[in-house]
């Protein structure tokens, strides 16, 4: 935009070496400014990529919410999920997400209840 602005200032109202002068500094400051909006726009990317998707809830340790007999609820990342697990969990014992089949979550008991 500054550019174009003195492109025209150059054309009407300046003399021959000054008008050179105007333009290609206006063409320098456009372009370090346009330089310096790619540089923040990509630092900004690069630092907040938001963590969603199957590849993020698998893994996580979470809470059960009721019992898991074979099937109930349990509580990951703040949210209460449909669950499944092969070994029976008692209400509020910590389960670790392995696989998502759907909305539903196939869960397994973070620590063995015997040691």
């Amino acid at each position: 935009m500054i550019t174009l602005i003195a492109l025209v200032v150059a054309v009407l109202f300046l003399a021959s070496p000054w008008s050179y002068v105007l333009v290609v500094t206006a063409a320098i400051v456009d372009l370090a400014e346009t330089g310096a909006f790619v540089w923040w726009s990509r630092r900004r990317r690069r630092r907040t990529r938001p963590a969603v998707g199957v590849e993020d809830i698998v893994g996580r340790v979470g809470v059960a919410a009721s019992a898991l007999d074979p099937t109930g609820q349990v509580r990951v990342n703040g949210e209460i999920w449909e669950a499944r697990s092969s070994v029976p969990v008692a209400r509020d014992g910590e389960v670790v997400v392995v696989a998502v089949d759907g909305l539903r979550l196939e869960v397994t008991p973070a620590a063995d209840p015997g040691g």
